[in-house]
């Protein structure tokens, strides 16, 4: 798994030498989906720029600090994949 290491280190420094260029680019998609939703996330779209610019400027972990990867059968990768239980129930069947 180095190449997804790997990777995910080169686009880590490449936005770290254009941080200017990412922050515009994460303001300017936060914008355009504040128009396009009206509004009416203004305040999740808000926290979601801040932690996206966060993430640009927090340093790359070295490779080998990395914890690893829960194995896809484990117990808990399958309580994260599960989907949350929704608030509203459900609509009856016709």
């Amino acid at each position: 798994m180095s190449g997804l290491g790997d990777l995910v280190g080169k686009a880590r420094n490449l936005a770290e030498q254009h941080k200017d260029q990412v922050d515009q680019a994460i303001d300017k998609a936060g914008n355009l989906v504040d128009q396009k939703t009206g509004g009416k996330y203004s305040g999740q779209i808000d926290k979601a720029q801040d932690a996206a610019k966060r993430a640009v400027d927090r340093p790359a972990a070295p490779a080998e600090s990395a914890a690893p990867a829960e194995p896809a059968g484990s117990a808990e990768s399958a309580a994260k994949s599960e989907p949350a239980a929704s608030a509203e129930p459900a609509p009856p069947a016709s």
